[in-house]
């Protein structure tokens, strides 16, 4: 007669309990830790203002000195818990986190800086009149939108086409020497400070017109100069990530190669190209220097590049701001918070815009 062994029954353990001794922390540990290292950072700024040593609470030294805090404590408490490997792998995580998250702090601070400073004259009459005749508060910066609308597409419509052009012949055509000096070339121009193709461009000009002439023509030269490189290394990347198979399939039904590259390769890229542009525009409509130079300034509407000086959005801050002193420095500086608010805008309009028609003529792929 066999008798029947029984098993104990297992221990019943918690969760948590189960968790820790399975070797893994538990869930929302990790932003319950971080929310625990903001709170004893917190309490420190609060000691050092308790005792004299800081004036005010510093919002941003708090999160820093917490995120600190709460890598290293993570570290330890994975170590003990996890092992070795796994905490390593969660610092890793964290220190990538934490550094995203600290490079949106002073984009973060920008916008928002200037978006509390610039509602103060956000309003139509910003919008509807220029500076001729102001001398106090009012105005608006009318004249300085039209001068940026009218020089940025002015310098785009020069830049893009030699850039683009630029581009197809070193990816479709470009062999040898003369290949490697341009791109040599276009690699050094990216390089080159804004105020020297500000410099040049007058230059320039000077030679042919004389060294009076200012005008917003010169100011789409200058910025073309800075845009061209942008433009074609953009382009040549994206064009070079057209698949060989399609010129291929083109040249085997018997296509020519300037007929290939019209019809395929750039219809292929035009998203890629299209998002380098506005790129390139997004890096220059903001420069100051090389407008200062050769548009000048004016407190009249122009809409002719050719003729006079012509005031754009970057010089406009520039000249209030420079302006803000005497009875009526408070308007200026509002004045130049706002047109700054403006600028950031119009470059967020043209991003937005440009991913639109990225995603528009992006290729289809399939049925």
């Amino acid at each position: 007669m066999s008798t029947a062994t029984t098993t104990p029954p297992a221990p019943v353990t918690s969760a948590p309990a189960a968790k820790l001794t399975a070797g893994h922390l538990p869930r929302g540990s990790a932003i319950v830790l971080l929310i625990i290292s903001w709170g004893v950072a917190a309490a420190l700024y609060g000691f050092l203002q308790a005792t004299g040593a800081t004036e005010q609470l510093d919002i941003v030294g708090i999160v820093v000195l917490g995120t600190v805090l709460f890598n290293v404590l993570l570290f330890l408490l994975s170590a003990i818990v996890e092992g070795r490997r796994r905490a390593v792998d969660r610092l890793v995580t964290s220190l990538v986190i934490s550094a995203f998250v600290l490079a949106l702090l002073p984009l973060i601070s920008l916008a928002w800086t200037v978006l509390v400073n610039g509602l103060a004259r956000f309003d139509a009459t910003f919008f509807t009149s220029s500076m001729r005749g102001i001398v106090g508060e009012g105005g608006g910066a009318l004249h300085a939108i039209i001068g940026t609308l009218l020089v940025t597409l002015g310098a785009a419509v020069i830049s893009i086409p030699i850039g683009l052009l630029t581009s197809v012949y070193l990816v479709e055509y470009g062999r040898g020497a003369l290949a490697r000096s341009i791109t040599f070339f276009v690699d050094v121009m990216t390089g080159i400070p804004s105020i020297v193709a500000g410099l040049f461009t007058y230059a320039l000009f000077a030679l042919i017109a004389g060294p009076a002439i200012r005008n917003g023509f010169m100011g789409a030269v200058a910025l073309a100069v800075l845009m061209i490189p942008v433009v074609v290394r953009s382009s040549e990347e994206i064009l070079r990530l057209v698949p060989n198979e399609l010129r291929e399939a083109s040249y085997a039904l018997g296509v020519p190669k300037w007929l290939t590259i019209l019809k395929i390769v750039l219809p292929t890229s035009l998203a890629g190209i299209t998002t380098g542009v506005m790129l390139a525009i997004a890096r220059v409509i903001g420069e100051t220097a090389p407008l200062l130079i050769v548009t000048g300034f004016t407190v009249s509407m122009n809409y002719n590049l050719f003729d006079e000086r012509m005031m754009t959005l970057p010089v406009f801050v520039y000249t209030q701001y420079t302006q803000a002193a005497g009875t009526y420095a408070e308007a200026a500086v509002e004045r130049a918070w706002a047109a700054a608010l403006t600028l950031i805008i119009i470059v967020m309009v043209l991003n937005l815009v440009g991913r639109l028609i990225a995603k528009i003529f992006a290729p289809k792929y399939g049925r």
